[in-house]
């Protein structure tokens, strides 16, 4: 059984089969809309409705039981899973990716805050944001950056406010002044904060900042992280304050149960690193396990990916980086750049920076010897 539909629960079961597993298979998953990508939630559906017939994954050729009612309940010691519509599920071995939710700061009662995490949210957002003459987002993270270039493609002034400067606490200082200064040259406004913020109205119009200043706009929406979907196993112990610990092999401390996805996070790193490619990795992994197999690849994967204001940002390689990098190749200025940080003992930061390069093109220079900076 796989709790989660998402990109993890899919590739998880998409593994399972590619392994030779022929038995059953049951997934069950919460969103009505079923199976899809997210990441082109916060780019192309924001900006064009006809993306959104292209976001279902297929699942007809993987012979799967889909339940599309929530996880509410399971029992490790019966192996069974309970949905929100009452049925009890059976299983021989659980892989939970259930994922996780967009983090809300509105106050118990408030209306209105808008948060980007499902289709949904997607659907709602789209039309507020062809009618907005003016936008806050809260949080400077890839998807309050991605939402900030949304606001800068359609004309619409656009304050970003964080404690933290955009991006800095994913890929470091030198990268978030660079992404910072982009923004500010595209309009947009930066707003550094010393505590976090609260939302004034009801329905929400606006934030007020720790010292009083109120700042009101059209549009409010929360970009302040996500919190893992773990509500469901209350009173089983498995999850904690991070998530749910798997080791690398993704198994969790309880037997014939394992996870992947934002919903987990490997002991070892002790945090969660909830990307697209981590999830694919971790879900391989897991389906190998759960099959009793050796899996062939590693628990995690540093590729990293958005596209901010035009520009796309592809990482592999340990993040965040620290200082200015060894090599620059191009011109950040003109938008087409190849970057690289070495961290010693054979292991770098590669970083393309408007520049087309593929993934396997990114590993192979980051393997690659130092070359000489070209600015």
């Amino acid at each position: 059984m796989v709790v989660g539909a998402s990109i993890a629960g899919v590739t998880a079961v998409r593994e399972l089969r590619a392994l030779g597993h022929r038995g059953a298979i049951t997934m069950i998953g919460a969103d009505p809309h079923g199976s899809y990508a997210r990441p082109p939630l916060s780019k192309a559906v924001l900006k064009d409705s006809a993306a959104d017939a292209a976001l279902g994954y297929r699942l007809d050729d993987l012979d799967v039981n889909s339940v599309r009612s929530a996880a509410v309940a399971a029992d490790f010691d019966r192996r069974t899973v309970v949905t929100a519509d009452g049925e009890t599920i059976s299983y021989d071995a659980l892989i939970i990716a259930s994922g996780a939710e967009a983090r809300r700061i509105a106050a118990p009662g408030q209306r209105g805050e808008l948060v980007l995490r499902t289709l949904d949210d997607a659907r709602t957002l789209r039309p507020r944001l062809a009618a907005a003459t003016s936008v806050i987002v809260v949080g400077a993270g890839f998807l309050g950056m991605e939402v900030a270039s949304a606001c800068v493609a359609r004309g619409i002034p656009v304050t970003v406010i964080d404690v933290d400067p955009p991006l800095h606490t994913i890929l470091g200082s030198y990268l978030s002044g660079v992404i910072t200064a982009r923004a500010e040259e595209k309009g947009v406004r930066i707003r550094r904060t010393t505590e976090f913020v609260t939302l004034v109205g009801d329905p929400v119009s606006g934030v007020a900042l720790p010292g009083g200043e109120v700042l009101t706009a059209d549009l409010v929406v929360t970009c302040a992280g996500d919190i893992p979907n773990t509500s469901w196993l209350a009173g089983t112990a498995l999850a904690d304050r991070i998530g749910i610990g798997i080791d690398d092999a993704c198994m969790t401390t309880v037997p014939a149960v394992y996870a992947a996805g934002d919903v987990a996070y490997l002991r070892t790193m002790n945090k969660r690193a909830p990307f697209w490619s981590n999830a694919v990795a971790q879900a391989k992994v897991a389906a190998a396990s759960a099959l009793r197999l050796q899996p062939v690849g590693p628990a995690s994967d540093d590729y990293f990916w958005t596209e901010i204001l035009g520009i796309s940002i592809k990482v592999i390689g340990r993040l965040p980086v620290t200082g200015a990098p060894t090599t620059v190749e191009g011109s950040l200025a003109d938008g087409s750049a190849l970057l690289a940080w070495r961290h010693g003992a054979g292991e770098a930061t590669v970083v393309a920076y408007g520049v087309r390069k593929s993934i396997a093109g990114l590993r192979s220079l980051a393997n690659s010897p130092t070359r000489s900076s070209r600015a």
